[in-house]
């Protein structure tokens, strides 16, 4: 009886914390009925009383539950994403609201957007860089650190210290000719945390910091394949990397440093998996500066980038994808990529049921093009679309294998041949199955007018007419 009581109480936790986060999520991030304060800043009092709410009854629930921890501290205990600042990461000590609605924490903010009029989470031009507090969001984060024995900085409590070019080059110093391992390691683990930080740490690595790149990773240059010895500093340093290259400045440099594509390329398959996510999203981060595109499909980061789809984490596999694509805006890397194996790498996961509904979009995208439909057909790829749109794991899914078939039926290949054969496959399934006349009916408005242009090609299949697009 008491195992039953414990178990319903565990759950009555899970239900409530699973409200909290959706009222937070639905409600301060993405608006509702505000009302001004005095002071000027945003105070949604419907939330905060439903989140006070919220958070009391799980008080409750949690004091009288035996198997709750109720000695829970701040090293234990999770902090929601919702209450951590977007650029440090950590809990907010003083959340502020920007002009794109986003909240961060203070003394970053104002930092970030004394260089920049982009917003950290929405990448929107900022009409302005003013900032004013979140009590709103002060408030839930009081509620919560109450609630669960969280020990929450105060301002005066935390002291953030920033580099200059000085600095910047002690520490790439002690990183490039170091007088131990251990005053190494300290050095890149102080970086990495510098260039996450502060925006102008990141300016000045590359602007004001001579052969800076180059002193940052001569360390993994120098050790070759052995660098798998210290993976500790190999992820300090790469992620030191990927927090320079947001800079749009300098993607141009970083790119072409000679040392950088070499590393980044050995970097997605040696070290720790953030090493190898990070080594992916530097490349990810390089690739959205349009004069890098043809650079890097050209060097070995192409092929690089295809060759670990699949063969690390999800996130890695997510991150080279995106990177991949970014390339592909170039027609001429579009064909490139597809002839290196992108079509191949995409389909092998998804018909292994990994990353269906994250790597379908890439699919979507590159069926726009005669070759990548060309490539699909010959993977016999229209027939795992058919089973997602037979029995779809989400709408999302179902609407992106929709419209990776609509276009194979649409677009015309070199190969009239081909061109019909996949029409015949697509009316072979409806025949069968009956699937685009189920999702004209149950569909989405978008999905039944793709559909029906579907049905419309099958009708019009056994007169041997062109079907009208």
């Amino acid at each position: 009886m008491a195992d039953s009581t414990a178990d319903e109480m565990t759950e009555t936790a899970v239900t409530l914390r699973r409200e909290l986060k959706e009222l937070l999520t639905e409600n301060f991030y993405d608006g509702g009925d505000r009302g001004d304060s005095e002071d000027g800043s945003f105070v949604d009092l419907k939330t905060i009383d439903e989140a006070i709410r919220v958070l009391t009854c799980l008080k409750e629930v949690e004091s009288k539950n035996p198997e709750s921890d109720n000695s829970s501290s701040s090293s234990t205990v999770e902090v929601p994403e919702e209450f951590k600042c977007l650029i440090s990461k950590d809990i907010m000590i003083k959340p502020v609201l920007i002009a794109s609605g986003e909240t961060f924490e203070e003394r970053y903010i104002s930092q970030y957007l004394q260089y920049e009029r982009i917003c950290p989470k929405t990448k929107e031009l900022l009409s302005n860089c003013i900032w004013t507090p979140n009590h709103l969001v002060d408030e839930l984060i009081t509620q919560w650190c109450q609630l669960n024995n969280y020990d929450r900085p105060k301002p005066s409590d935390v002291t953030v210290t920033e580099l200059f070019p000085n600095d910047i080059n002690s520490l790439l110093d002690r990183i490039s000719s170091p007088s131990s391992l251990e005053d190494q390691e300290d050095a890149a683990r102080e970086l990495r945390n510098q260039t996450k930080k502060f925006v102008s740490v990141r300016y000045f690595f590359v602007a004001q910091v001579a052969d800076s790149i180059t002193r940052l990773l001569s360390p993994l240059s120098a050790l070759g394949n052995a660098v798998v010895s210290n993976p500790e500093l190999q992820e300090n340093l790469v992620t030191t990397l990927f927090n320079i290259s947001v800079v749009d400045q300098h993607k141009y440099e970083i790119a072409r440093h000679p040392l950088v594509i070499p590393l980044l390329g050995n970097s997605l398959f040696q070290g720790t998996a953030e090493t190898r996510r990070n080594s992916a999203a530097t490349l990810r981060s390089l690739a959205l500066f349009d004069s890098n595109r043809y650079m890097m499909a050209d060097s070995e980061a192409l092929k690089d980038l295809i060759r670990v789809i699949g063969n690390g984490d999800n996130s890695v596999t997510l991150e080279a994808g995106s990177a991949i694509m970014y390339l592909c805006f170039e027609q001429r890397n579009m064909k490139k990529a597809i002839s290196a194996g992108f079509i191949q790498a995409l389909t092998k996961e998804i018909k292994a049921e990994r990353n269906v509904a994250d790597l379908l979009p890439f699919l979507v995208s590159l069926s726009t093009s005669s070759l990548a439909v060309e490539k699909m057909q010959d993977l016999g790829f229209i027939d795992d679309l058919f089973k997602i749109l037979r029995k779809p794991s989400c709408s999302v899914t179902g609407k992106n294998a929709l419209e990776i078939v609509y276009n194979m039926g649409m677009l015309p290949t070199n190969d009239r041949y081909k061109d019909s054969k996949r029409l015949e496959l697509i009316n072979e399934e409806e025949n069968k199955y009956g699937t685009f006349l189920k999702i004209a009916k149950e569909g989405s408005d978008r999905e039944a007018r793709i559909a029906q242009s579907i049905l419309q090609w099958h009708k019009s299949f056994g007169t041997g007419k062109k079907p009208i697009c």
